[in-house]
């Protein structure tokens, strides 16, 4: 039985039984946290191939407070450099695009939009918009893609928005998680100053702060299946 699929007194019960075993400055910075997470803000990564720049990239979306961060995996397989990612992965929401034979792209596109995302291109473009341009109301996924190639051709037909960092200098690129670290970082204090309800709602914030719970303990995801079963059953 999946946390979301309990009910409120049994996720009461959970957060009980996990807090009992996890100090409370650990359970307040996990609520300090959560106060800033978003899914007002996403990421889309297109068959970025080079593990180093896809764990950059997902390390930045975490500091940033983004829980989303959505992989499409047409030619390149999505890879993690350990010692880039720092761990922070496992505090996020990470959709996977990989199915053989599909446009993934499209796949992953599509699902957004049916949520309700503007899908925007980050994007050199000379038609692109600059960054502090973009409207923020709805939520909105930011699509980047690898350094050289960039994004593909159905990206950009997809896409509500195309937008740029601007840039002062001679060279005329960033690289790919500069990018995204300046676009989050933005982004995100546009938000955050904003009257935009950005915030995670609160369903959703207990049941992140029951996995978050887990998975501040070694043994937490054993507690947690043992917890839910005796809940489940009670």
């Amino acid at each position: 039985m999946a946390i979301s699929e309990l009910n409120d007194e049994q996720k009461q019960k959970l957060i009980d039984s996990l807090s009992a075993v996890i100090n409370p400055q650990r359970q307040l910075l996990l609520q300090n946290i959560l106060a800033q997470r978003t899914r007002h803000l996403s990421v889309v990564l297109e068959d970025i191939y080079q593990a180093q720049n896809a764990s950059a990239v997902i390390r930045s979306a975490e500091c940033m407070g983004v829980q989303e961060i959505h992989i499409i995996e047409n030619t390149n397989p999505y890879q993690i450099n350990p010692a880039v990612v720092q761990g922070a992965s496992k505090w996020m929401d990470i959709h996977r695009y990989k199915e053989e034979g599909a446009n993934n792209t499209e796949i992953c596109l599509s699902r957004l939009r049916e949520r309700g995302h503007t899908l925007v291109a980050m994007t050199l473009r000379d038609e692109s918009s600059s960054l502090d341009e973009l409207n923020l109301e709805k939520p909105t996924a930011l699509c980047f893609g690898s350094e050289e190639p960039g994004l593909s051709e159905l990206v950009h037909e997809m896409a509500d928005e195309y937008v740029q960092i601007p840039m002062l200098g001679f060279t005329q690129s960033l690289n790919l998680s500069v990018s995204a670290g300046i676009t989050l970082h933005q982004l995100g204090a546009r938000l955050r100053a904003s009257t935009i309800e950005w915030q995670l709602a609160e369903e959703e914030k207990i049941d992140l702060y029951i996995d978050w719970l887990s998975k501040s303990t070694p043994t937490g995801k054993v507690l947690l299946e043992k917890i839910i079963k005796a809940v489940a059953e009670d």
